[in-house]
């Protein structure tokens, strides 16, 4: 266990990007920083000045067809070693940052690919890195004064919930809330163990849930302290974990949840850009989509449906289906 100065603390920022398409993947992202006293109040402020130009609510700086501020957080922090352990920090190509950031390996990610889907969510072709040098230079200076301030940003990690996980999902009784809730708890205790000590996390509100505890899926059974559960805020110290909270609009209020969000959004998007394309390959004239509730998926579904049927593509590898009992999130959008 390394040792942490007194004054060092680590915290936590997680939200989730995509709880609501028909398509593509929800995407919960983590991001871990080493903060010290004096950064403490920055790290768990909104954004200001400069910075918030460039940091915040990702629905609000990161819009399908233009993520490159998205993709230039991500590929800043992958380049100051904030990427999985092993991988270069040097990244190339978006199949390349997308791994980086991911908390699964290439292996874990193909698990439930049928071989003739893969290439629907894994094809390369055609995407490119979009972010002007000149935003990746600023973001780095960001970067550089947030850690004069005291606050070091040290990991990023993504999980990546594709439709048919999700479906799966759904059949068990898990909703979507449920897989979101249990992706946090995944990426909290990874990132506890990277940081070798107690962790102080804030998570996005799930669901609008005021008490988690029964909802709990990797943190289940783990000793632990309600400290607050409010319908904006639920708190929880676990022994040995440090302590958790869940907060409604985080995005728009900690640093590091932003942080989290800017970069789940682009990896949501850029996964969502290969299907699109892989579709666009094989239907001529056929518009690109955001997989979310609107008449341009909705027509995206319908001109596909024949070339699914021709290439044996299950629906569970395409669209998402809801849980029993589960209400429709349309109002969920890009």
């Amino acid at each position: 266990m390394p040792s942490v100065e007194p004054s060092v603390r680590y915290r936590i920022g997680v939200d989730e990007n995509g709880l609501g398409p028909r398509l593509g993947p929800m995407v919960v992202t983590a991001v871990l920083s080493r903060v010290t006293e004096a950064g403490w109040q920055t790290a768990g402020r909104a954004p200001r000045g400069a910075l918030a130009q460039r940091l915040g609510d990702s629905k609000q700086l990161v819009a399908h067809g233009d993520v490159s501020l998205g993709e230039a957080w991500a590929r800043a922090l992958v380049a100051r070693g904030c990427g999985r352990a092993g991988l270069a920090a040097s990244v190339s190509s978006v199949g390349e940052l997308l791994h980086a950031v991911s908390l699964e390996d290439r292996a874990a990610l193909r698990a439930l690919c049928p071989s003739h889907v893969e290439e629907q969510c894994w094809s390369e072709d055609g995407e490119a890195f979009t972010a002007p040098d000149k935003v990746l230079r600023a973001i780095g200076r960001d970067l550089d004064k947030l850690a004069e301030k005291g606050v070091e940003i040290v990991a990023v990690r993504s999980i990546l919930i594709c439709a048919k996980r999700m479906n799966d999902g759904a059949r068990a009784g898990k909703n979507r809330f449920v897989l979101d809730l249990h992706a946090m708890e995944r990426l909290i205790l990874e990132l506890r163990a990277l940081a070798g000590v107690d962790v102080f996390a804030v998570c996005g509100k799930v669901g609008g849930f005021g008490k988690y505890g029964a909802a709990f899926g990797p943190l289940a059974g783990r000793l632990h302290l309600v400290v607050e559960e409010s319908r904006a805020r639920s708190a929880y110290r676990f022994p040995g974990l440090g302590e958790i909270a869940f907060v409604r609009d985080s995005d728009a209020s900690d640093l590091c949840v932003a942080m989290a969000s800017m970069v789940g959004k682009y990896v949501r998007e850029a996964m969502m850009g290969r299907v699109a394309r892989h579709y666009q390959r094989a239907v001529p004239g056929l518009h690109g989509a955001s997989g979310y509730h609107d008449p341009i998926t909705s027509a995206f579904i319908k001109a596909t449906r024949l070339i699914r049927g021709a290439r044996e593509i299950p629906d569970d590898c395409f669209e998402r289906r809801a849980a029993e009992g589960e209400v429709s999130l349309e109002s969920d959008g890009p």
